[in-house]
């Protein structure tokens, strides 16, 4: 979806992007083919020419913090596909539900889980987020990131983000995270099922007072909280796609792209 886009041109929007696409140019080598096809001003054709030329250049070189500045943040979902190699799926648990400090940070790439914990080795999430091009999120917008930001001064967030909150919200899936799964049938383990963000507050507390068996059940909660992300994100991304007005893609790996 990411080389059939071109709102990330500046003053291209949704309708002219449609009319492009409509006019048989559904990619940016396409377009680069046959620029005359879009039927076009000619200064707006130069235009999208020239951007989508460097696009092509900056996704060859992997270069996610390009596409995070030039697609707006509603459409950092396009990007998906090409860099679902990089992807890290991002939640967090803290001390309170105001945010206080940060008690664990989780990683998921799809395949392997990482939880970084408070007071063992929370500093090394600094050095290893780099690694990643796209980060993917419940609500990471206005909780996740911001904090992450404050907790680790200096700390830079230049990729991709998608945020599942406003993005299920566009194919009309609102509510909280538990909620949503609930919804789509994607369900918790008996030993979680029910819990929620108080409850990942006061296990970790009860861990505090030497509950081995709180900061186990805490875990856990996380590990499904941050894995359920990919699955989450599995159903919203065709939808997003069909929302966005393109034809349906081809598949790879049993998933659209």
């Amino acid at each position: 979806m990411l080389e059939s886009t071109f709102v990330h041109v500046p003053g291209v929007g949704a309708v002219t992007e449609r009319r492009i696409w409509e006019r048989g140019l559904q990619t940016w080598t396409a377009f680069l083919a046959d620029p005359g096809a879009a039927r076009l001003p000619g200064r707006t054709t130069t235009r999208i020419a020239e951007v989508v030329a460097s696009s092509l250049d900056r996704l060859r070189q992997g270069d996610h913090a390009f596409f995070s500045s030039a697609l707006p943040r509603r459409d950092h979902w396009r990007a998906y596909p090409e860099f679902r190699h990089r992807i890290g799926y991002l939640d967090i648990e803290t001390t309170s539900l105001e945010g206080d400090d940060v008690t664990l940070i989780g990683i998921y790439d799809g395949r392997d889980l990482r939880v970084y914990q408070k007071d063992v080795d929370l500093r090394q999430f600094a050095d290893d987020i780099g690694s990643y091009g796209l980060l993917v999120t419940y609500y990471g917008a206005c909780f996740d990131l911001p904090f992450l930001q404050r907790r680790f001064p200096g700390l830079r967030f230049d990729q991709l983000h998608i945020d599942l909150c406003p993005a299920l919200r566009r194919v009309g899936l609102t509510g909280g995270l538990k909620g949503v799964e609930a919804r789509l049938g994607i369900r918790r383990s008996p030993e979680t099922a029910g819990l929620g963000g108080w409850d990942a507050v006061r296990l970790w507390r009860e861990w505090e007072r030497g509950s081995r068996e709180a900061l186990a059940l805490l875990q856990r909660y996380h590990r499904e909280d941050v894995t359920h992300l990919k699955d989450l994100l599995d159903y919203a991304y065709p939808r997003l796609r069909a929302l966005a007005g393109f034809p349906p893609g081809r598949q790879a790996g049993g998933q659209v792209v």
